[in-house]
Formats: C-alpha cells, structure tokens, sequence
C-alpha cells in the first residue's frame, strides 16, 4: 500500500472517532429550553394616581377651615304614631260573613267595616224580650199593690216590695238595651249580624280577619280585626350610637330626607331617646316626631335623618366644582412633588353658601386641592 492511500485511510478514521465520541458525551436537547422566556407584565397598581403632560394647566385651591355646630347622621324608618293608631274591635265574637274594606284603604269614622253573624246577638235579643216582659210585669203588680194599699186591703210594707221589683226590672231592662246597642243592634229592628264599623279616620295599616273567619274578643278570634293609623303625623324611628348619644337632646330638630325623595328635606322634633340600648349592636331607639302632610311619608319607608347638636366642631370647605362623585363616593385632586396628581376619598357635608361644599373628612385645612376636579378628570381618561 503506498503512504498516500494509508494517509488517506488514516484521516477517515480519525474524523470518524471524533465524531463518535461526540455523540457519545452529548446530552439530550429539552423541547422547553428552546421556548422563549414567559413576558412578565407588572401594571401600575395606584390607580388613583394620575400624570398629565401640563400639570400648570390645571390650577389648585387651598381647603379652608369653617366652624358649624356639630351634626350626626343616623338612619331609620317610618312608623305610625301610636298615639293615633286605633284598634277595630268586633264586641261580638263569631264568623265574619262580610269584609267592606282592606288593608291599605282609607276609611272615614263611621264607615262600615264588616259583617259578623253572632250568637250573641240573639242571646242578648232573648234577654232583651225577657227584661221587656219582666219590667211589664213588675209595674203591673206595683200598680195593684198601690190600689190594694189605698183601699187598706194590704200593708205599706208590701207596696214597697213591689216597688222594689219594679225597680229591679227597669234596671235589667236598661242593662239589656245597653248590651244591645254595645253589640251594634237596633232594638226595634233586630238582625243575626253585627256590624261593625270605623271609631276613627285613617289607613287601615293591618288587617287580622278574612271572610269566613272567626272575630271578636273571646279565644276563638282575632281581638283586632283592623287596625287604623292617622297617618297625618308619623314617627321615625332610628338608631343612634352610644358614643353619638350625648350629642341628642329631648327637643332637638332633626333633618329627614327620604329615599324616595332624595332632593326633599323634612323637619322633625325628637321626642323620645330610648332608655335601653340594643345589646348586639349598641344603639339606643331614637323618636322623632314629623308632619306627614299628603301622606308623603308611608309607613315603612327608609329615612336618613341629620340631628344638630349644640357643640361647635371645624370642619374644611373647598369649592362644589373641587368634588367629584364617582362608585358612589367622593373624590378629590391633590398635587404631589413629582407633578403627578392624587385622587383622594372624602365624606362630604352640607352644601355652603358661594358655592362651597363642606368635606367631613379625608382632606386637612391648607391642603391643596384641583379647582375644576372634571376637567382633570376628562383629561385622565384620554
């Protein structure tokens, strides 16, 4: 073999051993090693921060300081008065055969409620005719006995006994026309019913009975079978807090705005502070005393009620147009040192006079705020 073809032999030998032993010392290549990396997204957090290209363009107010006299705000519900809530009461019990009037109705003073066929009313009717034919009788024999008398046929002490029977009748006779009218029956025109009708004017606020049913004043029914409101005055009834409590007082106006009619502002008196408190939630019963022209307050209807206390407090003040209300909360605008601006929650009071609106909380008197708090936000949201 010649030195060419064994040199030859001899590379193609060498290259192929170093192409096994690199087969043999490599590892596998992983599938997810050759994915690139995942991009982690990191958003700003502060929502409430907001940055704007010309700050200068939107120029600041300072918060100002204002004394009133201290406010609390409790919330409560319409009730009637109990005062002039009365009960309808069916003196005789039985099965109501008639309803002429339901809950919700208004109803006048004399207007007839409902019918209610009662063994009562024959009952006392039966005492009624005995009494009639008793007294009859017993004036009969007081006539005779004085007849007798005056001819000496019998003593004076007779008389008198029959005078005494007489008098006992008369006196049963006027006990069973009084049951008569109690019952609602006309002694001359007697009838198997009852009527019962309304003691005063009012909404019917409940209602115990339903036809067929059972009513009067004995076990077998409902002792009220309606009750009537006059709801011409009202009560609210709300709940103050312990630590609020010294802030009330017997006498004191109050502030009612309803859900119902949120830009319309009642005025009350409390008149009663609850003695006791509730163990759960540490409140004490407040009473406040309203007029309810038209009926504009029903029964029920939720109330939030503002009640002045007589203690000056400070509060801070800044311009209406420096509020924003978004989410059902109120914001304002502060500047900080890099430019940016901050929204900020506050509780907001009563609207003030040039303009003005009270801030109970959130922001301190000398604090800057944005003047025009809509245009920043327009400007944010672009």
């Amino acid at each position: 073999m010649s030195s060419i073809r064994f040199r030859r032999y001899a590379a193609i030998l060498f290259s192929s051993g170093i192409y096994l032993l690199a087969g043999c010392n490599s590892k596998p290549s992983d599938p997810k090693s050759e994915v690139p990396p995942e991009t982690v997204v990191q958003p700003d957090t502060d929502v409430n921060l907001v940055r704007v290209d010309h700050p200068e363009h939107f120029p600041v107010v300072t918060a100002t300081p204002y004394t009133a006299a201290s406010r609390i705000q409790v919330t409560g519900t319409v009730n009637p008065d109990i005062s002039r809530t009365v009960p309808v009461i069916s003196i005789a019990s039985g099965r109501v055969i008639d309803i002429h009037a339901r809950i919700g109705d208004y109803v006048k003073k004399g207007q007839l409620l409902m019918d209610v066929q009662s063994n009562d009313v024959s009952s006392a009717f039966g005492q009624y005719l005995k009494a009639v034919n008793d007294e009859r009788l017993a004036k009969a024999q007081y006539d005779r006995a004085k007849i007798l008398n005056d001819k000496g046929a019998i003593s004076n002490s007779q008389v008198e006994i029959a005078q005494n029977a007489e008098d006992d009748a008369k006196a049963a006779l006027s006990a069973s026309e009084e049951q008569l009218r109690v019952l609602g029956v006309d002694k001359d025109h007697p009838a198997a019913t009852v009527k019962v009708y309304a003691p005063a004017s009012g909404y019917i606020i409940a209602q115990n009975v339903t036809a067929a049913a059972a009513a009067g004043v004995t076990y077998t029914g409902s002792a009220n079978a309606f009750t009537i409101a006059d709801l011409s005055h009202v009560w609210i009834i709300c709940d103050v807090y312990e630590n609020d409590l010294p802030a009330v007082h017997l006498g004191e106006k109050a502030e009612i705005r309803l859900n119902a009619y949120p830009d319309r502002v009642l005025n009350g008196v409390i008149s009663d502070i609850g003695a006791v408190l509730d163990p759960q939630i540490r409140t004490a019963k407040v009473r406040i005393e309203v007029e309810n022209p038209n009926t504009t307050m029903r029964v029920g209807m939720f109330a939030t009620v503002t009640i002045q206390g007589k203690s000056p407090e400070t509060h801070v003040q800044v311009p209406a147009t420096a509020v924003l209300h978004l989410h059902d909360r109120d914001w304002v605008y502060v500047p900080t040192s890099d430019g940016k601006f901050r929204r900020i929650a506050v509780r907001s009071g009563d609207s003030l006079p040039n303009n003005m609106q009270a801030i109970l909380s959130g922001i301190d008197a000398g604090q800057q705020v944005v003047s025009n708090v809509l245009a920043l936000q327009n400007a944010a949201d672009q």
